[in-house]
């Protein structure tokens, strides 16, 4: 009966289903909008003041100077050739101290984020990044949140059409297995294995006493193992006013995903105690649908009624004077991504 009912949640449930595989009818509807618009790339359209409209090759240190820094962690902006003594100069300028967290300037899915703790673990991020990279002070609030915002260029409707709750992946002892056979035995931790096993070589042979929480990532991203969780309850619209006046000064964003942190529910409705980390563009996703609950058949249409918006967006902006980036630099702006 349990493999039965573990084979009925696996093929029903979208978190479940290959990336590639799922996303098969969402392409053929890409390809629809694509041809109602006349043109590959009418989603570049949608944030003309993003680069390619946040599809790929943005810089997050173009899109975060574009908000208000009430709303952002202290941050600092680091080329590749810098050093670490010349890093250490800047975050004593900005006063921000260790956990810090590093980001590659251009990158997706938490790849080379790490969260930094001492000047050796910097020293090691700086020799090993190869790229220009973001640091930011690390927020230790304890909510995290993906939330999916637009705003129509003509001004007639604005919104949220998607939040996702995070839950960070971590081990609960029951005082008799070890750290390494609880990590191991963790469903979420399989892809991580052997980064889990290097981080934590120290203590896995010690047994965890029971109900005792080890937090093994503090990366909210689902790829480092992070559970998503359907938020869509907490969309109202005192919520949407919140965020409509965080997007007011972001010249040239209509629809993206804010990814936050917030010290309390009540203040997000409030509008305090909000530190955005990131705001991604057209790639980004209405993470709700990763809900291990979430049925493929309502991921689908999340994703359709997202991807409507995208098209009915980039329109409005064509219809106000702006132009579709041209394939030819999209695919050339891809291929450089590949290459990488």
């Amino acid at each position: 009966m349990n493999k039965l009912k573990f084979w009925i949640i696996k093929n029903t449930r979208f978190e479940f289903w290959p990336y590639w595989f799922a996303y098969i009818p969402v392409y053929f509807y890409f390809i629809y909008l694509s041809f109602k618009a006349k043109s590959l790339t009418f989603f570049t359209a949608a944030n003309p003041g993003i680069y390619l409209g946040g599809f790929v090759g943005e810089s997050k240190k173009n899109i975060l100077k574009k908000i208000n820094p009430a709303y952002l962690p202290s941050t600092i902006y680091c080329k590749n050739e810098y050093n670490v003594s010349k890093i250490l100069e800047l975050l004593k300028a900005e006063q921000m101290q260790f956990p810090l967290i590093a980001k590659p300037d251009v990158g997706e899915r938490g790849s080379n984020v790490e969260k930094i703790t001492n000047e050796q673990e910097l020293e090691k991020y700086v020799h090993t990044i190869g790229e220009d990279f973001i640091i930011q002070s690390f927020v230790d609030y304890e909510i995290e949140l993906g939330v999916m915002y637009f705003h129509y260029p003509n001004g007639k409707k604005s919104g949220i059409n998607s939040i996702v709750l995070k839950e960070y992946l971590s081990i609960v002892g029951n005082g008799i297995d070890t750290i390494e056979t609880l990590i191991k035995n963790h469903l979420r931790a399989q892809g991580r294995l052997a980064y889990l096993l290097n981080k934590f070589s120290q203590n896995l042979h010690e047994v965890l006493p029971s109900n005792e929480k080890l937090l093994l990532e503090p990366i909210g991203n689902h790829i480092r193992g992070t559970k998503f969780l359907n938020g869509n309850h907490l969309i109202n619209e005192q919520l949407v006013k919140v965020f409509d006046e965080i997007a007011k000064p972001i010249a040239g964003f209509y629809i993206g995903r804010f990814d936050l942190k917030v010290k309390s529910i009540a203040d997000l409705y409030e509008g305090k105690n909000i530190k955005i980390m990131e705001l991604n563009g057209v790639t980004s996703e209405p993470a709700h649908i990763y809900d291990p609950s979430t049925f493929i058949i309502n991921a689908y249409k999340a994703l359709f009624q997202h991807y409507k918006l995208i098209y009915i967006i980039a329109k409005q902006n064509i219809n106000l004077g702006e132009n579709y980036v041209p394939f030819w630099l999209v695919w050339k702006q891809i291929k450089m991504h590949l290459s990488k």
